[in-house]
C-alpha cells in the first residue's frame, strides 16, 4: 500500500503555496488573514489588530530563540519532547501564513523541518532527547507537521519528506492495530506497543492521519473511524464533556480534543459535538494558567470551537483573547503555566501553542480549514 503518493499532495497544495509565497515576499498578511478571520464578527473585530500584533511578537521571539540546529529547547542536552516542541513552533509560523524558504521566516521554517527530518530513527520514529512518558506523543505531532508542510517546500526537502512520512505513518497505523481491550480499541497511547489508549495521544494521531488523508495519502478510512470510536467511548454523557480515558472526568483539553476530532472527521455539529461545545461554554477560561495543561487545552478548544462556528466560536474567542492578550510577556512569549509535560522548552511550547490557538481564524494550516 502506498501511504504517501507525491503527485496528489503537490497538486492539492499548489494554490496555497502560491498565495503563501506572494504574502511572504511583500503583500500585507493581515489583509489576507482578516478576509478569512474575525472581521465578519463585530464582537471579535475589535481584537484583530491586537491579535495580529501579539502573534507577530511571538513569532519574532521564537525566531530569535531557535537554536543553530533548528530546534527549540534550552540547555545543551537537547531536553525532552524536542521534536514535538520544534514541530509545534514550525506550525505556529505556518499558521500565520509564513511559508518555507521565502520571507522573513522562510529559513527558520526550513531549519525546523530539517531538524525533524534529521531525527527519524531507523524504525521510523520521529523523536529525540528524553521523551517523557513515551515517544508516540512527539512522533504524532511531528508527523502532523511534516504532512502539513508537505507540498510547500523545495524539491530536495520534498523528496526527504516523501521518504520520511510513509515510515512515520506506518508506525501510527501499526500501533492502532495492536490487540487491545474493548475500551481501548482504536486509540493510541505513549508507546507504540501500548495496549491501552488515552484521548490526548489519540487526538494527535487522528490529526496526523487526517492531514495525510487530506493530502491524498492512502490512509484507511477505517483507521480514522476506529479512532473516533475510542474518542466516543470517552464521552461523558452525564455532562456532555469528554474524559482522558473511558470512565474518567471531563476536562478542557479532553473535551477540546474530542470536539476537534469530531469536527474534522465527518461529524460536524452532531449531537456529541454540540454537547462538547456547550460544556466548553460553561467552562470558559477566566485567567491564564487556569487548570491542568492550560496551553494544550487552549489549543484544542480554540481549534474545535472555531470548527463548530457561530456563537460557539464568538463566545469562546472573546474570552480567549481577553485572557491571552493580557498574559503575553513584553518579549513576546507566553510563559509556561506549570504542570505541563514540556521539558526544557517550556516557554517555547506555551508560546507556540498560544499562537496556534489565537491564529485559528486565519485558516492558514490546511488541517484546520473549515
Amino acid at each position: 500500500m502506498t501511504l504517501f503518493p507525491i503527485a496528489p499532495i503537490r497538486r492539492k497544495r499548489h494554490g496555497r503555496l502560491l498565495v503563501a509565497g506572494l504574502l511572504a515576499v511583500g503583500l500585507v498578511l493581515s489583509a489576507s488573514g482578516r478576509a478569512a478571520a474575525d472581521t465578519a464578527s463585530p464582537a471579535l473585530a475589535k481584537y484583530q489588530q491586537q491579535v495580529d500584533s501579539a502573534i507577530d511578537k511571538a513569532l519574532a521571539f521564537l525566531a530569535k530563540e531557535q537554536r543553530k540546529d533548528g530546534s527549540w529547547t534550552k540547555g545543551s542536552s537537547g531536553g525532552r519532547n524536542t521534536t514535538a516542541i520544534t514541530s509545534l513552533a514550525v506550525m505556529a509560523f505556518l499558521a500565520k501564513g509564513h511559508t518555507p524558504g521565502v520571507g522573513p521566516y522562510g529559513e527558520v521554517i526550513n531549519k525546523g523541518v530539517d531538524y525533524i527530518l534529521a531525527h527519524q530513527e531507523s524504525n521510523g520514529l520521529l523523536v529525540t532527547g528524553r521523551e517523557g512518558h513515551g515517544p508516540m506523543y512527539s512522533h504524532c505531532i511531528s508527523t502532523l507537521m511534516l504532512s502539513e508542510v508537505s507540498g510547500m517546500v523545495d524539491p530536495e526537502r520534498q523528496k526527504k519528506i516523501d521518504a520520511c512520512l510513509p515510515k512515520a505513518m506506518k508506525i501510527i497505523l501499526a500501533a492502532q492495530q495492536l490487540p487491545k481491550d474493548a475500551q481501548s480499541a482504536g486509540g493510541w497511547r505513549y508507546q507504540s506497543d501500548s495496549r491501552d489508549s488515552d484521548i490526548s495521544c489519540t487526538g494527535w494521531a487522528i490529526m496526523a492521519l487526517r492531514s495525510a488523508r487530506n493530502n491524498g495519502a492512502a490512509v484507511p478510512k477505517e483507521a480514522i473511524d476506529r479512532g473516533l470510536g475510542f474518542v466516543m467511548r470517552c464521552h461523558n454523557r452525564g455532562d456532555g464533556g469528554f474524559t482522558y480515558q473511558p470512565g474518567g472526568g471531563s476536562g478542557w483539553g479532553r473535551t477540546g480534543t474530542a470536539l476537534l476530532c469530531l469536527e474534522l472527521c465527518g461529524r460536524h455539529r452532531d449531537r456529541a459535538a454540540l454537547m462538547a461545545g456547550e460544556w466548553l461554554l460553561k467552562h470558559l477560561p477566566r485567567h491564564y494558567g487556569e487548570g491542568e495543561f492550560f496551553s494544550y487545552a487552549m489549543y484544542y478548544c480554540s481549534q474545535g470551537m472555531f470548527q463548530i462556528g457561530d456563537d460557539y466560536w464568538e463566545r469562546w474567542a472573546t474570552q480567549l483573547y481577553d485572557v491571552m492578550l493580557k498574559a503575553q510577556d513584553k518579549a513576546g512569549m507566553w510563559h509556561n503555566s506549570g504542570g505541563e509535560q514540556d521539558g526544557e522548552g517550556g516557554d517555547y511550547y506555551s508560546t507556540s501553542m498560544a499562537v496556534l490557538a489565537m491564529s485559528v481564524s486565519y485558516r492558514q494550516l490546511p488541517i484546520y480549514q473549515r
